[in-house]
């Protein structure tokens, strides 16, 4: 007997919009962080949602705009959030996009003071990125097999993804321009528009040049422009169709845990790291603007060597001489 489809999950609702009187200082800063800061459309809508939110919630609690919001506004909102169970990284990113909202406001001059400064945000542990082991990614990266050009775009994205620890959008967007295979580079626009160069190794460039050769040719249509890695369509790939291939490509290799794109950015990190990379270079390479994001690798690392030690060692059994 079949079993009945499964319901569609329902989607969550969009965030209505401002009320009006917090609406106006939500548009301006919005432009400014996307005109002067250089923020990408993507970062420029979560801010967007999470101030939303929090309009609707400061007015219920008596606040009648920006201007008007006070610390225990915010301390209410804050209650609120943690209420209504919203994760602590949630909360604190919510945090942030308020904190950055009362600070426009003050050097704009229409706040004299900023009743976020004082308040503090969830406690919270950070998580330990998950990674693959160096043979969990051999058998990733061998995993599109086959002579066709589905399968050659595939092996190219997967080592050059791996090889340049390029965040999921900055993939997708790569033009032909960007990639020097002579020289062994790749040229990178990350978060804020800022430009990086970062290394390819000799398998992603015979990779990449496998592609170009190959099967690129056979993916281009008549408005194909200078992207990099095509669709079906001729169009740049999109992130829904490389989660596809990366989790397709798990599969087929056999691996157990779950597998997303940006565990591939994660493991080219760690895998530097634990061959010895320096630290700065790492985070030079992955475009962080503080080398305070990148040393979650060392922790990932050092995690790595405790379970090796805890499992191998022969003084670390019950019992052992």
């Amino acid at each position: 007997m079949k079993k009945p489809p499964a319901a569609p999950q329902a989607r969550p609702a969009p965030m209505p919009p401002a009320p009006e009187a917090f609406a106006d200082g939500i548009d301006d800063f919005l432009a400014y962080i996307e005109l002067e800061k250089g923020l990408s459309r993507n970062t420029a809508k979560s801010y967007e949602n999470d101030l939303r939110q929090a309009a609707h919630r400061l007015k219920a609690l008596g606040a009648a705009n920006w201007l008007k919001v006070t610390a225990k506004h915010l301390a209410g909102w804050l209650h609120w959030l943690s209420d209504e169970e919203f994760s602590e990284s949630s909360q604190a990113r919510k945090l942030a996009a308020v904190r950055m909202l009362f600070r426009h406001l003050v050097r704009q001059g229409r706040r004299e003071d900023d009743p976020a400064a004082l308040l503090s945000g969830p406690k919270f542990r950070r998580k330990l990125p998950q990674t693959l082991s160096p043979g969990e990614m051999d058998r990733l990266l061998a995993a599109p097999v086959g002579g066709d050009a589905y399968a050659v775009r595939d092996r190219a994205m997967l080592e050059l993804f791996y090889s340049s620890g390029l965040r999921i959008s900055e993939l997708c967007g790569l033009t032909l321009q960007q990639v020097d295979l002579e020289n062994g580079f790749v040229r990178v626009f990350g978060k804020g528009s800022k430009e990086r160069v970062v290394p390819l190794g000799a398998k992603a460039r015979d990779a990449v040049q496998a592609y170009l050769g190959s099967a690129r040719p056979k993916l281009v249509k008549g408005r194909t422009g200078s992207e990099l890695f095509l669709s079906e369509r001729g169009k740049a790939i999109s992130r829904k169709t490389l989660w596809v291939i990366v989790k397709n490509s798990a599969r087929r290799a056999g691996l157990e845990k779950p597998v997303k794109p940006h565990l591939l950015r994660h493991s080219f990190a760690t895998h530097l790291l634990g061959g010895g990379a320096d630290l700065r270079a790492i985070q030079e390479m992955l475009g962080h603007a503080s080398i305070g994001t990148t040393q979650i690798y060392t922790a990932v690392e050092s995690s790595r060597l405790l379970d090796q030690h805890a499992k191998f060692h022969p003084r670390n059994k019950r019992g052992g001489k």
